[in-house]
């Protein structure tokens, strides 16, 4: 079932590349081949939710950048503004962890196709008719100039339009510095109607401290969370300020739920709470940007938007590889209470 809205995505989508299981990188002289990449994986989730979603990127006019291609059409992300063009598609390594052992990520994305796009590359206007929803992370802007300046071209066009902008805030410290990341973000913040992030992306891309945020040892204190959604409202005049709440008591065992704070009524939204046995975390945080995304886009309440969400994450961490292959009666099944993992017959 298609829902007519539409959405629009801005990004890289990468050739992930992967050990078998749980393996250490060339354990085994085998690595296996996906794709994915932040803004990717939300328009991948929010077509499998049905609506009209669509992907914008640079991919190199090679059988790579075409195998690239086809696999968000088979995801049923419309990709008819897609840019052709640059030398090479960007790769990363994943490495798995398991128990105290944490994954690895490896990049080799210099000089990908996407780090040379310009503002005035894309015909903003044209992607953006129709459109509902925009969203973009801070990965994209992380690489290069130019694409940062990009970004903010594709935010301002998506203002210009009404469309509703959400901004993934994903500090990624192999990509930049904090002093770089805050330099950029901050303005682009300013600009967006919904924040996604956790403590330490606020942290570090927007120099905001989260108070009673221990990552490593896994305790959180809630109330600073509420303290943080509150000051980047007031700070940067956003509507909506959405953060997730990861208790990494290992690897492969995480707490995982998610706070919303909303200006409009100044109401703070606590999730259901889940302990998962983590299968695999990366895309984790795009699932709960894009269950976020299509609660609000269809109208439903921020609590139960959030509570989507969290359900949309809580499954991806359970699936191998980038995207999340869940529909919405899977989703809302968890999210209202089924946690029972029975065989669905």
């Amino acid at each position: 079932m298609t829902i007519g809205i539409k959405t629009v995505a801005f990004g890289e989508i990468m050739l992930r590349l992967s050990p078998p299981g749980v393996e250490r990188f060339f354990q085994s002289p085998v690595l296996s081949a996906a794709f994915g990449g932040g803004e990717a994986n939300v328009a991948v989730s929010l077509a499998h939710f049905g609506l009209d979603s669509h992907y914008v990127t640079r991919l190199p006019a090679n059988p790579i950048g075409d195998a690239a291609l086809r696999s968000l059409r088979a995801e049923g992300v419309k990709v008819d503004f897609v840019q052709r063009g640059g030398e090479r598609l960007g790769i990363y390594f994943a490495e798995t962890g398991a128990s105290q052992r944490g994954s690895t990520v490896v990049y080799d994305r210099a000089g990908s196709a996407i780090s040379q796009v310009r503002p005035g590359d894309v015909p903003w206007a044209d992607v953006l008719a129709g459109a509902t929803w925009f969203h973009v992370t801070g990965i994209t802007p992380a690489l290069g100039s130019k694409v940062a300046a990009a970004t903010r071209e594709a935010v301002e066009a998506a203002r210009a339009a009404g469309v509703r902008v959400s901004l993934d805030l994903n500090y990624r410290a192999k990509l930049w510095s904090k002093a770089e990341a805050r330099q950029v973000m901050r303005p682009l913040v300013a600009l967006t109607d919904v924040v996604v992030a956790n403590e330490e992306d606020i942290q570090a891309s927007l120099g905001l401290e989260v108070r009673g945020a221990d990552v490593v040892g896994g305790r959180l204190d809630v109330e600073g969370y509420r303290e943080a959604g509150e000051r980047i409202v007031a700070e940067f005049g956003v509507k909506t300020v959405a953060i997730t709440l990861r208790e990494s008591h290992s690897a492969t065992h995480n707490g995982w739920s998610a706070v919303l704070y909303n200006a409009s009524d100044e109401q703070f939204h606590r999730s259901q709470h889940y302990e998962i046995a983590v299968v695999d975390r990366i895309g984790g945080g795009d699932a709960f940007a894009a269950g976020l995304i299509f609660g609000l886009v269809t109208g439903r309440s921020a609590d139960a938007a959030l509570r989507f969400a969290v359900a949309a994450s809580a499954i991806k961490q359970t699936i191998p590889g980038d995207f999340n292959r869940a529909g919405i009666a899977e989703v809302d099944r968890l999210a209202k209470g089924d946690e029972s993992g029975r065989v669905q017959r």
